[in-house]
Order: structure tokens, then C-alpha cells, then sequence
């Protein structure tokens, strides 16, 4: 099917506005969600085989799932099992709705198979995305596979009260999602990124933890940025056991640029925004080896960054992440990537002599088989 995807559908769709056809793809993923033939027919194509994993309390049946900036409306929640993904990360969501940054806001960098985004989490709030994820809910059309939901600081909302935003959004969306992810690194709300800081990431933390009580507590995680220095990692680190976190998500989309001197990427690569894609894989894997070795792996990471292949996937497993995740490979590679993704990773534990995808997490660090 990829083939037929990247030689056929992609120029077509590769012709039109990047944002558009983003679009345009949602609404018709909410179209086959909604229609039992239509999904049990992509689930026919796309489906990935089952490759297990158990982290942070729950199963997933494959360890590929969907990185959060995609579905920001909660529109296609029952396609993204359909197209083969062991997990879905929906969001970014903030407690007050909001347009985003004034478009054109996604580049395509097609010669490095990049995307530059600058959308700033434009979403319908908090309250919307819950009552969506509600209605999926009671039409019976939930996906068997964890989702989860990526939390973001609402742009009207002052640094000082950004503890406040984040509970109230989380308080709203934990009844219906399995885990959530605390973004403090995308870097197209302002200042946001400061909030990665230990005192002021500990505060929204603490907020978290107060409504998150009981014995069904939700998992939370923190998701990281690729330009953080590994002293900074550190002292994120040092919150995860007194703050009850369920693991990390490395990592977000990165600032830097790489060098090129072809014009139109130079182009590309001036515009703002987080860069994702493959320029993004090597140092995304630097923060997840450095996270699992400075934890001894005692925190879940969840991968993310430039995977395009099984290569890449079984290169953040054995440098430490215990699940991965895509976004900009499902734009150049189609809606059977998750499968060959799966289909590649089985065959690296049969070579490896593996009968479970957790004998090889964080491998790589112990100077065994890789």
C-alpha cells in the first residue's frame, strides 16, 4: 500500500497547502470513524499484527502510537486503531479554546522529509474536546487501544497561574483518557518553554497530583524538548519520584535547523516554528538514551522523533523508550507505515532472540545486542 501511497496519492495531496489537506484528512478520517464498514475496510489495509506491551499499567497492543498534533478535535478517534496504531495521543488541548497562530503555519521541508509547524495548540477547549471524547464514548465506537491526551497552557493564560490552567483542563479530560501528557515544550506558545524549568514544572505538577487521587489515578507524563541541555533533564528528573509521574515523552519538536544549501529549504527552515521529521532523530535519541541512563531505567519513555522505519523505532527502543510514536512519517510514508513499522520491529526481536519488545528496551546503554 505505501508504495501506491508515496508514488500516486502523495504528489496529489503534496500539490495542495500542507494545512488544507491536513484538513481535509481529518474530515475524512471523522467519516470512516463514523462508519463500521469503512473502518473494518482500513483496518483490513493498515492493520498492524500484535506486538504487546504493558507500561505504566496499561496494555497496548502494538508499542506505535500516534503523536499528539494531529487529531487536536478529538474528530477521528476510532480511525487511528483502524490504521494500525497501538495508542493515540490526542490534543494538544488547553483549557480555553483558541484559534492558534494567524496561518500559513505548516511547511512541508521535502527533501528532508521535515515539516515546520507554528500552529500554537489551536483547539476547541478543554470542555469541547471532553464532550467529543464523550460522544465517541457513548455511540460505542471507542478504540480498543490506551488513549491519551496532551495538556498545554492556554495562550491568555499569565506564566504565574499556569498550575491553575493545567489542573482545570486535566480535571475536565481525565474522566474519559487513559494517560496524560504535560506539555511544557512546544515552542510556539510564548514563554512556554520556561515552564520546563524545576520549580515552575513542580508547581504544575503539584496541581496535577491534587485532583489526580485514588486508585484509579490517571498515568501522567511530562514531554520534553530536544534543545534542553542534559543538566536541565536532570533536574526533570528529579521530579518524577516525588511527583508521582508515570514516565516521559521524548521529545517535542526542536528550534534548531539543520544546515542545507538548497534554497528551498533555506526557506522552509526560516519560517518559526518546531521542526519535526527526520533531521529531529538523532538528538531525540540522544534525550532518550540520556533519560534511561540517568534513571537506570526506572521511568517509561516514550519515543519520539524522526522515525520513519523499523530502524528508527528499534534505535529508540534500545536506546531506552519503552513505546514510540509518529507524526511527520504518516505524512511521507502513508497510512501503512504503522504496519511496516510493527512488521520490522517483530523481525528485529526474532534476529535478537527476544520473545517480548521489553527485553530490548534501553539495550543499546548496556553494551549488549542491538
Amino acid at each position: 500500500m505505501n508504495w501506491f501511497y508515496r508514488g500516486f496519492i502523495r504528489p496529489v495531496l503534496f500539490a495542495q497547502e500542507a494545512e488544507r489537506i491536513h484538513d481535509r484528512t481529518l474530515r475524512l478520517l471523522a467519516s470512516v470513524s463514523r462508519n463500521n464498514f469503512l473502518l473494518n475496510l482500513t483496518a483490513e489495509f493498515c492493520g498492524a499484527p500484535s506486538l504487546p506491551v504493558e507500561v505504566f499499567g496499561l496494555r497496548f497492543p502494538n508499542p506505535v502510537g500516534l503523536a499528539a498534533g494531529m487529531d487536536k478535535w478529538a474528530q477521528a478517534v476510532p480511525a487511528w486503531r483502524a490504521l494500525g496504531f497501538g495508542f493515540s495521543e490526542l490534543g494538544g488541548v488547553t483549557w480555553h479554546a483558541q484559534p492558534g497562530n494567524a496561518a500559513p503555519r505548516l511547511f512541508r521541508a521535502l527533501a528532508d522529509e521535515a515539516v515546520v509547524n507554528s500552529m500554537g495548540f489551536n483547539n476547541p477547549g478543554a470542555a469541547a474536546f471532553a464532550e467529543a471524547l464523550a460522544g465517541w464514548k457513548q455511540a460505542g465506537r471507542w478504540p480498543y487501544h490506551p488513549v491519551g491526551v496532551n495538556l498545554g497552557k492556554s495562550k491568555v493564560t499569565p506564566l504565574e497561574r499556569a498550575a491553575e490552567d493545567y489542573a482545570n483542563a486535566f480535571r475536565v479530560l481525565r474522566p474519559y483518557v487513559d494517560f496524560c501528557v504535560v506539555n511544557v515544550s512546544s515552542p510556539n506558545t510564548p514563554n512556554l518553554r520556561q515552564l520546563q524549568d524545576k520549580v515552575a514544572l513542580d508547581e504544575i505538577l503539584a496541581a496535577l497530583q491534587q485532583t489526580n487521587t485514588g486508585a484509579a489515578a490517571t498515568p501522567i507524563l511530562v514531554k520534553v524538548a530536544p534543545d534542553l541541555p542534559f543538566q536541565a533533564l536532570d533536574e526533570i528528573l528529579e521530579l518524577a519520584g516525588p511527583r508521582h509521574l508515570a514516565g516521559f515523552v521524548a521529545t517535542n519538536t526542536t528550534t534548531a535547523r539543520p544546515e542545507t544549501a538548497d534554497p528551498r529549504l533555506r526557506h522552509i527552515y526560516a519560517q518559526p516554528g518546531g521542526l519535526s521529521g527526520r533531521p529531529l532523530r538523532r538528538r531525540s535519541t540522544e534525550v532518550i538514551r540520556h533519560l534511561h541512563r540517568q534513571s537506570r531505567g526506572a521511568w517509561p519513555i516514550i519515543g519520539v522523533g524522526g522515525i520513519f522505519d523499523a530502524a528508527d523505532a528499534w534505535e529508540k527502543i534500545t536506546a531506552g523508550a519503552s513505546l514510540v510514536q509518529i507524526y511527520t512519517s504518516l505524512i511521507y510514508r502513508g497510512p501503512g507505515v504503522v504496519k511496516e513499522i510493527v512488521t520490522g520491529l517483530q523481525e528485529r526481536l526474532r534476529q535478537n532472540g527476544f520473545q517480548r519488545l521489553e527485553q530490548a528496551v534501553g539495550i543499546a546503554n548496556q553494551g549488549n545486542r542491538t
